[in-house]
């Protein structure tokens, strides 16, 4: 099982100190991850410094350089407790509104990142959580592929494409069959600990570019794979909670 990185939360205003460690180990193994990039930043949890304002051109280099770079919302504000169709999450920035809300929301995200220069049809979900509106918002954008979902290649499913990310990690990592599986990262909440499991990950030589999946066959996925999926995120989203309390 090989495996990509995503990294979320892309902000001008994050803990750049962070993602310059993040980068950097990265880069000594020559990865090139998926970027989840926060169109306009209004969530305060992820306003770590002063916005920087080389920020958009950074992406842009990233870009230009191999990183993939994914639509990772508008404004990362939770506005609904709507679980969506992947309820691995208790809340949504999407789900839950209408289709006319929705789609305005996500041609602004376009807008603000054409505007600076950044194209792509990759859409991150904040809390992994959307429903039908969002993914026909999406489609009526020029967005055809979400990073999210579970499975081991990527599948089709409601005329998107989707990139999965890992049930669990060391289930991954002991995974002996042929497949490609996404491992989430956010960098303003990471410790030093944290870093030094990147650091050990990376040098199993398991780990890819994120721009490997574009080589994997695409499977349709049926209904019962949906509802297989939709299972498996739910107990996922249970399980967290009570560990929570325990």
């Amino acid at each position: 099982m090989k495996i990509t990185i995503r990294m979320d939360d892309i902000t001008p205003d994050m803990d750049y100190a962070k993602f310059s460690r993040f980068k950097a180990l990265l880069d000594k193994h020559d990865i090139k991850p998926l970027i989840g990039v926060v169109p306009e930043n209004k969530d305060e949890k992820l306003a770590i410094e002063e916005p920087h304002e080389d920020f958009w051109s950074m992406v842009k280099e990233l870009q230009e350089k191999g990183w993939t770079v994914a639509m990772h919302g508008l404004n990362h504000l939770y506005t609904t407790k709507a679980a969506g169709l992947f309820p691995i999450g208790g809340k949504s920035e999407f789900a839950g509104l209408s289709l006319v809300k929705q789609d305005e929301m996500i041609r602004e995200g376009r807008r603000i990142l054409s505007m600076n220069g950044i194209s792509t049809d990759i859409f991150m979900a904040p809390s992994h959580s959307f429903d039908k509106n969002t993914l026909r918002a999406l489609k009526k954008n020029d967005f055809f592929i979400l990073t999210d979902g579970f499975g081991t290649q990527p599948f089709r499913s409601e005329g998107m494409i989707f990139y999965p990310i890992s049930v669990k990690r060391n289930s991954s990592l002991k995974d002996e069959r042929e497949g490609l599986v996404t491992f989430v990262y956010h960098c303003n909440t990471m410790e030093d600990k944290d870093f030094d499991n990147l650091e050990s990950l990376l040098e199993t030589g398991k780990v890819v570019s994120y721009s490997e999946y574009r080589q994997f066959d695409i499977k349709d996925r049926n209904v019962f794979g949906n509802a297989w999926q939709y299972i498996i995120a739910k107990t996922k989203y249970i399980a967290v909670q009570i560990k929570k309390y325990i």
